[in-house]
């Protein structure tokens, strides 16, 4: 009897396990019952005020990738500086994001309807997926569930976010150190086919490549002349800005690779790209196919990336203000 009652102890421990440890993946509707309107909540509202700012779904996207790639997806890159934290938003990488007010509204709406229950990590999430679906670019799905982080620090976010000075190599192992692979690589840096860019984050390859006063050899002669000429006028520009995908930079198209074929890929992380034959060839395949299998493609990369290093179940919080840790 007692042998009995053992067992069914360790069989109720082992079934407890599971339920907790499927409990604590992400999954779709995860807040079906909970708070059951909150994925509408964030897709109305992104629908009634992104097509009035068309150029929002670039830094949303953006926002949730520099948020992933410190400490996986866990909004700890909302987060705001205190007299005893730099937190990722002092970051260089970071000081150019825009929209955080766009999460905090999302949010604030949330938490009316269901207080206490949406993190700001699937907010981030959602948003960004929904920013670019209304903005005409590809769906993808966003499973639910993730926690906030207790964590957010700038020198992490400087450490783990990969410069647009990136050569091959070091995006490689960037995105390797996340579980995301060369397609990934190549899929997700097309998320560039929209935006714009600060001259600071590239004026290197106009005025001093190498230290010697010199231009990027890589870059187009014609299109780095027209940026030094009608953008970025001096080499110590930090206010002008240029748009990622010239003509097209508020549409999800295939543009960018097409740039890169030509050589007119703005970063040198997008340069970089083109360096290595076997992904320079899967660039020229994208670049000549269709917009559906990019598409595709691209929400296949981005359903990995949200996942990066999540945090469910009883780990982190639910913030009730995302620029702040829950006191």
């Amino acid at each position: 009897m007692e042998n009995l009652s053992f067992k069914n102890l360790i069989f109720l421990a082992l079934l407890g396990f599971l339920i907790s440890f499927v409990e604590a993946d992400l999954k779709l509707g995860f807040y079906d019952k909970s708070c059951p309107k909150a994925e509408k909540i964030v897709f109305d509202y992104v629908k009634k005020h992104f097509p009035n700012a068309p150029a929002l779904a670039a830094p949303i996207l953006r926002m949730h990738f520099h948020d992933c790639f410190v400490r996986g997806c866990d909004a700890s890159v909302l987060i705001n500086s205190t007299s005893t934290n730099q937190a990722e938003k002092a970051a260089t990488p970071n000081l150019t994001l825009r929209g955080f007010g766009v999460i905090d509204i999302i949010k604030s709406l949330v938490e009316k309807q269901c207080p206490g229950v949406v993190s700001c990590a699937d907010i981030l999430a959602l948003t960004a997926r929904d920013a670019v679906a209304v903005a005409g670019g590809p769906f993808w799905h966003v499973p639910t569930g993730r926690r906030d982080g207790l964590i957010s620090n700038a020198t992490e976010a400087l450490n783990n976010i990969p410069p647009p000075t990136s050569n091959f190599t070091a995006l490689q192992k960037s995105f390797a150190n996340k579980g995301l692979n060369l397609t990934d690589l190549v899929l997700l840096s097309g998320a560039h086919t929209i935006g714009i860019s600060h001259c600071s984050s590239f004026s290197n390859r106009l005025y001093n490549f190498s230290g010697k006063g010199d231009e990027d050899p890589s870059l187009d002669k014609v299109y780095a002349s027209n940026l030094k000429k009608l953008k970025c006028k001096t080499p110590n520009d930090n206010t002008s800005t240029v748009e990622m995908d010239p003509g097209s930079f508020k549409t999800f198209d295939l543009d960018y690779y097409k740039l890169l074929l030509k050589r007119r890929g703005l970063f040198q992380s997008d340069a970089a790209l083109t360096t290595v034959s076997a992904i320079k060839a899967q660039i020229s395949k994208l670049a000549g196919g269709s917009l559906e299998v990019f598409f595709n493609a691209f929400a296949q990369s981005m359903e990995k990336m949200n996942k990066i290093e999540v945090k469910t179940g009883n780990v982190g919080e639910i913030r009730k203000n995302c620029a702040v840790f829950n006191s």
